[in-house]
């Protein structure tokens, strides 16, 4: 353990709103912080990109924020640690300028390159059998998704209509991997941050590498992905012009670091191995440690290598969860055209959240679905779209506002099922954190709606950045994962309501049928016609 007790850590949290930078004392506690965001690039097929400069633009801006506040001296920040959106893919050239915007995670346009790659003669789910069950899942532990969102995707896109920069491309990097050649110079990938390519042999957790057999079913040549290292693990230190740009040491380490899932996870105090964890943000997902490799084809859940060495993590995400918030106050309430009713406010949340309060449980049975970009699990579907059901002329805004809230719980409730499936036992006292959970009102809805404890997390939209920093904590010396557990702090405990348990019960079967009714008619609509 380091006994230096001014030590500290920059973390840099970069989600796809924009990064987050914060000071992180040796105890853990973050000092202070500061956002920048970045504007998300979407149009229709699928497209959903982000610039690679402005992330490193908005990285420095906030970083010089939070120094010129001068609560600690340069010489103390002893490491920088990234988290950052996982399933993205940005190109590089051999000096590391990246070739084009980074495809996001939320991006599907490759989705028509999957089907030709995974499938055969006889499928199973969509998937060749020999394929999926004597390769992909053997090895990697799951296979590429058919929406085209994971990097597997992103690189089929790329190469089919984007030759020249496919050619050109010296690697492809993860956002992660990518801001930590800025901060270095060197290319790397962590275990956790490269699992989602469907590359690398997991069989043996604390030996994870590539495996020759996937690169040929990808058809895309090993030399393009960089070398592998452990998320705890100290990449060098910061390159001379990444040091002189954000105004740090050039002795400053910088450590691995891991996708935003996996801090969260550190983040939120919850490292026991089945000790569940739920985020929600833009995007939302249900997370436990397991002691063994495992998946399940139909819910598209498997256990993958984590940020603490030699442990697996279970991960299930939906795509779109707080961010249909943003959606209906940016698009319907306040979209400054000429039906707006005014400028959006500062406080547009709380007053959302006031008027989802004014709504009984149920919301009177208008059930909203929160599939605005497709879906991911427990269903892998990248056509199906959100909407509200059941709508009558006496229900109000505040009955949408509260359906919206049950319908993201709604559809984690889906993912929870499969969930306590899949680690075999049922799951309860859920460590909540993201920014979501700073409302007491959503607090109580996931309570009933789970019929399970939801522990509210102090800062809980710090988790991910509080995660990054733990990881160069313990990198340091500072502290063990075994500690993070004990000292993580929870603001108050939300029990279920035993009266909203029938309610609740049965609008979440009828959430279910509706995924099934409408599938069909979304997949006409937006994809296979």
């Amino acid at each position: 353990m380091t006994d230096q007790a001014n030590t500290t850590v920059l973390a840099i949290d970069l989600g796809t709103s924009g990064p987050k930078v914060g000071l992180v004392n040796c105890r853990g506690e973050i000092l202070d912080w500061e956002f920048e965001p970045v504007p998300l690039i979407t149009t229709h097929g699928g497209q959903a990109e982000q610039s690679p400069d402005d992330w490193w633009s908005a990285i420095r801006k906030a970083t010089h924020r939070v120094l010129d506040k001068r609560l600690v001296a340069v010489e103390n920040i002893l490491a920088v640690c990234c988290t950052a959106q996982w399933n993205g893919t940005v190109p590089v050239d051999r000096g590391g300028k990246a070739l084009m915007n980074a495809i996001t995670w939320l991006d599907s346009r490759g989705a028509k390159y999957i089907p030709g790659m995974v499938k055969g003669l006889v499928s199973v789910q969509g998937y060749d059998p020999v394929k999926l069950m004597l390769t992909w899942i053997r090895l990697t532990g799951g296979a590429p998704s058919l929406t085209g969102k994971d990097p597997v995707g992103h690189i089929l896109f790329i190469q089919h209509e984007l030759p020249n920069i496919y050619r050109e491309t010296d690697k492809f990097l993860e956002p992660k991997d990518y801001i930590n050649l800025r901060l270095t110079g060197k290319a790397a990938a962590s275990f956790d941050s490269i699992a989602a390519h469907w590359l690398t042999d997991i069989r043996d957790i604390g030996n994870v590498h590539y495996a020759p057999k996937l690169f040929r079913l990808m058809s895309v040549e090993p030399e393009k992905f960089p070398p592998l290292k452990r998320a705890v693990d100290v990449l060098g230190p910061l390159s001379q012009t990444a040091a002189a740009d954000l105004g740090l040491s050039p002795k400053t380490q910088v450590v691995m670091g891991t996708p935003d899932m996996h801090a969260t996870a550190l983040g939120s105090g919850a490292v026991r191995d089945f000790q569940p964890h739920l985020y929600l943000g833009t995007s939302a997902w249900i997370c436990c440690y397991v002691p063994f490799k495992k998946t399940s084809i139909s819910s598209s859940i498997a256990a993958l290598p984590s940020a603490i060495p030699n442990r697996y993590q279970v991960m299930c995400e939906q795509d779109w969860a707080a961010g249909c918030l943003n959606y209906v106050l940016d698009n319907i309430i306040y979209p400054g055209d000429e039906l707006s009713i005014g400028e959006k406010p500062a406080d547009a949340y709380a007053r959302w959240n006031q008027a989802a309060a004014e709504a009984p449980p149920g919301s009177e049975r208008v059930i909203f679905t929160p599939w605005l970009y497709g879906e991911r699990t427990p269903v892998d579907d990248p056509w199906v779209r959100g909407g509200f059901f059941n709508l009558s002329p006496n229900k109000t805004r505040q009955h949408l506002a509260r359906a919206v809230f049950e319908g993201v719980a709604y559809n984690a409730r889906w993912l929870l099922g499969h969930l306590e499936k899949f680690v075999g036992r049922r799951l309860d006292g859920f460590n909540f954190v993201g920014g979501g959970a700073v409302s007491e009102l959503w607090c109580q809805i996931f309570a009933d709606v789970f019929d399970r404890r939801i522990n509210q997390m102090k800062e809980p939209r710090m988790a991910s950045l509080r995660g990054a920093a733990n990881l160069a904590l313990v990198a340091l010396g500072c502290t063990s994962f075994d500690n993070l557990a004990d000292s993580s702090q929870l603001d108050q405990t939300f029990v279920p309501n035993p009266a909203n348990r029938k309610v609740y019960d049965d609008l979440f079967r009828e959430f279910v049928n509706l995924y099934h009714a409408t599938r069909p008619i979304y997949a006409r609509l937006n994809g296979r016609r």
